[in-house]
């Protein structure tokens, strides 16, 4: 297949590139390198630095290459910048969303893979939420991931353009950028291993729900023939506080540091937790790699 990955240059869209070209496909990689690097991209793909809102860029990319599917990972993903600045949020993700969608519809692109958020899509969650629980956002990236939900779901009742749509638990995993609210695995490990103390906001107790990249790379390589016009949540099951997670990192990386406490930072929710009872029935998809696992990889990777 000819497949165009958006965002292929961040955390998670790279390891999908690395997923696909190991299967024998071709990938073209769209990237404007706001926060993926480039040093990360296959050297097998064909690189193209554009944004997804450049109108001209993408018209004459998608008319010149007749892409078989897109996977659409480019967005904004700072959900705190989402709350200090909506209207650039909603520039991003719901406009060069559009933008992506008409380009695919208007060049015969027979399916578009989306990457969508569980953990801000369903708020809180007092048990693993599946596909059918309420959706109540509670930032605006959150709101602009829905409502990338539903144009997708419009371009295909309109235009026959076929979609599977992954709701992400907390990704972790190599490449995963320290840099930001949402990479707690990545941020604990670099601070740890330089022997810094880390930040852990409140009592500790909130609950998320860490799902490796190569699984999660995985599943966007059988979702390319399977699980058409389906909505999956991509998770463990599995509740891990950040308490927790800081005890079983501290000991990987043999830091003695205690961390420093702050207060609870305003609206962060207490637990996230996603179901993937549906994926594993419709998709053939389950976790395979363990938290303990997961984490000693990801630890190398920094170390490196």
């Amino acid at each position: 297949m000819k497949i165009l990955v958006t965002g292929g240059a961040g955390f998670i869209g790279s390891n999908v590139v690395d997923a696909y070209i190991e299967r024998g496909h071709r990938v073209w990689v769209l990237d404007n390198e706001f926060s993926g690097k480039r040093h990360q991209v296959n050297k097998k793909a064909v690189y193209v630095r554009k944004n997804i809102t450049d109108h001209k860029a993408l018209e004459a990319l998608f008319k010149k290459i007749k892409f078989d599917v897109v996977n659409h990972h480019a967005a904004q993903i700072d959900v705190r910048r989402s709350v200090v600045d909506p209207e650039f949020d909603a520039r991003v993700n719901i406009l060069g969303l559009l933008n992506v969608l008409v380009h695919a519809q208007k060049n015969g692109v027979k399916k578009i893979l989306f990457a969508s958020s569980g953990g801000t899509v369903y708020g809180e969650c007092a048990r693993p939420a599946t596909e059918s629980f309420p959706e109540v956002p509670l930032s605006p990236y959150g709101v602009a991931k829905l409502a990338s939900e539903k144009y997708i779901q419009a371009f295909s009742a309109l235009h026959g353009l076929k979609y599977t749509i992954f709701r992400y638990s907390n990704v972790y995993g190599p490449r995963q950028d320290p840099h930001g609210e949402a990479g707690v695995v990545a941020i604990f490990a670099q601070h740890l291993l330089a022997g810094e103390r880390v930040t852990i906001f409140g009592k500790g107790a909130q609950t998320r729900d860490f799902v490796f990249v190569g699984d999660v790379a995985r599943a966007n390589v059988l979702g390319l023939t399977k699980a058409t016009n389906q909505i999956l949540n991509i998770g463990t099951a599995t509740e891990i506080s950040v308490n927790t997670l800081y005890k079983t990192m501290a000991t990987l990386t043999k830091a003695t540091q205690s961390p420093v406490r702050k207060p609870a930072r305003a609206g962060e929710l207490a637990r996230s937790v996603l179901s993937y009872a549906k994926a594993q029935r419709v998709l053939g998809w389950a976790p395979r790699v363990s938290m303990s696992d997961g984490l000693l990889q990801t630890i190398r990777f920094f170390q490196k």
